[in-house]
């Protein structure tokens, strides 16, 4: 269980002034869906759980473990956080093979979701030996998806992971992610402004707009 009750303010944001209050609870295996505009605070959001930010206010706790508190002041590093984060472009190290990027930053301890796995699910097992620059845009996004989950989290992040894809490279993405929370069932929280791609992988949805999480209900 990912729970969230934060408050962010940054006045010298880049675009605009960002006042933005996130409560919500995000049981094992559900995906939360969050869209809104550029500039609303989407990725502002997951960065605050990812640990990349601090908010201003506010509790974030996965599980039993106290990730931000506030009054308490506890603010545990990105590295302390079991996260997996997959951003717009995937970040793949170019000078990797597939196989070394998959493995990078795999915990040394007992693994719970391990390589072959991964490398069946996401149906990877060709690109192994291939660099980054040998992969299509689709399959950038798979290998990264693959590496979030090899960091072994207990919270899955997506932020806008498709949003370099043209529409038939997402329709080809898009089963694997939804298999991949159906699997290993993590909370995951899926950022984008593409409301049909939203609806086919997320249990619910949330608008983000004027600071407020508001949950869109059919």
């Amino acid at each position: 269980m990912l729970t969230v009750d934060i408050q962010i303010h940054q006045p010298y944001a880049l675009t605009s002034p960002l006042d933005l209050h996130a409560r919500f609870e995000l049981p094992a295996g559900r995906c939360l869906g969050i869209m809104g505009a550029s500039g609303s605070g989407k990725t502002t959001l997951l960065h605050s759980i990812a640990g990349l930010l601090m908010p201003s206010a506010g509790v974030i706790r996965s599980g039993d473990s106290l990730w931000f508190d506030h009054k308490q002041a506890v603010q545990l590093p990105p590295w302390q956080r079991p996260v997996g984060l997959v951003f717009q472009d995937g970040r793949l190290f170019p000078h990797m093979s597939v196989e070394q990027n998959l493995r990078y930053g795999m915990p040394a301890v007992l693994a719970r979701i391990v390589l072959p796995e991964v490398v069946d699910i996401l149906a990877i097992q060709p690109l192994l030996k291939r660099k980054p620059s040998e992969l299509s845009g689709g399959e950038k996004q798979r290998v990264a998806i693959g590496r979030a989950l090899l960091r072994q989290p207990s919270v899955l992040l997506m932020d806008e992971p498709l949003s370099g894809l043209d529409d038939q490279l997402k329709q080809q993405v898009l089963p694997y992610i939804k298999q991949v929370i159906a699997t290993f069932g993590l909370p995951t929280l899926y950022v984008s402004h593409v409301g049909d791609e939203v609806a086919e992988v997320a249990d619910e949805v949330f608008m983000l707009a004027q600071g407020q999480l508001r949950q869109v209900v059919d």
